[in-house]
């Protein structure tokens, strides 16, 4: 296949041919038999890793499975994700680990890494199987208690010394729990005015500048998982001057909404950490930009209906992330100057894939390399309508928001998941 006129990184219009699964040529006016997808100036990216995304099965089929979580990343223009463990049963064995590979391989859109369980049904009391979720044919690498932190500090310190020697890392939810007991919203004036109990932003710091300093001891590497305060990006800044092996990663929803929007007690927006302030918010953006966070992943969290549409107090943490989460990035960090394309996919593919040690994702545009990549075209906006979502559930934060950019096609080892911005499967 000849992709033409498309513009790697969004710089000067190239013709792209794909054969094997990999990119074999690029260059002005390529010709052959091959079929051709006229780019008309697509931006041409890397296709995108998502470290963080919850797809339910098994256990909450209502709410979201491999296959439709698949298909709504291969939408989002994403070529791999991580899917996190807390699943039932939660994926703490092999066994466990392996179902869930093998489902994405069935479902053939996206690579769909399984996120082994730190911890035995993330009970955060004994560490879980994690050399034989290692050695299984999933290949696991990355292992998080995702929505429980793993608080106590000398089962942690075992975890990371243990996935040192597996060459992996430990996702951590940086959440005190005996600080957010019974929180419901970001800690502050607005949520004493509206009668909902906060989660302080220093229940998130306090676990995180505790296990740099594990991370540091052990010489491991530490991965924090959905970064959403100013001053967790303070105590990451000063962690990586330091030479601590930390890397961490910031939610769409976090780089673009805040906690005024908890005014509505419309339980869309209630989200596990809770939207913080616009302070916040512009001091993840700064350090998306300057690298201090690294990546973006969704923590794209579908729920069924009757788990998220009722009273804010009862209504289950968790937004929607991978159908738009490319267009908030290019809402916060492109269109205001903070990130270039080749930042974009440094952020939404190059580093996540090395976090995720995933040697085939990732890769450079360039001769030789595996065809993963994405087609955007960046003068296309609409307005998001959950009702059109591939997912199979409803619960987008961006409902009737107009958002820019439009993944027009996907490519997953030179074979097209998406095109003309619909799913191929």
């Amino acid at each position: 296949m000849i992709l033409r006129n498309v513009r790697p990184y969004g710089e000067d219009a190239v013709d792209v041919r794909i054969a094997d699964g990999r990119i074999t040529e690029i260059g002005p006016g390529l010709d052959g038999d091959d079929d051709v997808l006229d780019g008309g100036g697509l931006i041409a990216l890397p296709g995108l890793v998502d470290l963080h995304t919850h797809l339910r099965e098994p256990g909450r089929e209502d709410a979201e499975t491999v296959e439709t979580g698949s298909r709504a990343a291969a939408l989002g223009g994403y070529t791999a994700v991580h899917a996190m463990a807390n699943t039932d049963p939660v994926a703490d064995t092999a066994g466990v680990v392996e179902q869930v590979w093998r489902l994405g391989q069935e479902a053939g859109l996206v690579d769909v890494v399984p996120v082994g369980a730190v911890t035995v049904g993330l009970g955060g009391e004994q560490l879980a199987e994690l050399g034989a979720m290692a050695d299984s044919a999933a290949r696991v690498r990355v292992f998080s208690d995702d929505g429980h932190c793993v608080a106590d500090p000398a089962l942690m310190r075992r975890a990371l010394e243990y996935v040192k020697a597996l060459d992996g890392v430990v996702a951590q939810h940086a959440e005190e729990p005996r600080l957010t007991v019974g929180a419901q919203m970001n800690e502050g004036e607005r949520s004493a005015r509206l009668g909902l109990a906060g989660w302080p932003a220093a229940a998130e710091e306090a676990v995180i500048a505790r296990d740099v300093l594990l991370a540091q001891h052990v010489g491991a590497r530490l991965h924090v998982c959905h970064v959403s305060t100013a001053g967790s990006v303070d105590i990451l800044r000063w962690a990586k001057a330091r030479g601590v092996q930390v890397t961490a990663e910031v939610t769409p929803h976090h780089l673009l909404l805040t906690d005024a929007l908890a005014e509505t007690y419309d339980p869309v927006y209630k989200v596990n950490p809770p939207l913080r302030t616009d302070a916040d918010v512009q001091a993840l953006r700064a350090g998306l930009a300057d690298g201090t966070i690294d990546a973006v992943a969704t923590d794209h969290a579908p729920h069924a209906v009757e788990d998220k549409e009722s009273e804010w107090a009862a209504a289950r943490p968790g937004m929607l992330g991978l159908e738009q989460a490319l267009a908030i990035v290019v809402q916060t960090m492109v269109e205001p100057g903070l990130l270039d394309w080749r930042g974009v996919a440094d952020r939404m593919s190059v580093r996540p894939a090395v976090i995720g040690r995933l040697e085939t994702h990732g890769r450079p545009l360039a001769v030789g390399e595996p065809a993963n990549l994405l087609l955007l075209d960046p003068a296309h906006s609409s307005v998001v309508d959950p009702a059109a979502l591939a997912s199979r559930s409803r619960n987008s934060p961006y409902a009737g928001r107009e958002l820019p950019g439009r993944v027009v096609a996907t490519f997953l080892r030179g074979v097209p998941t998406v095109l003309d911005g619909k799913a191929t499967k």
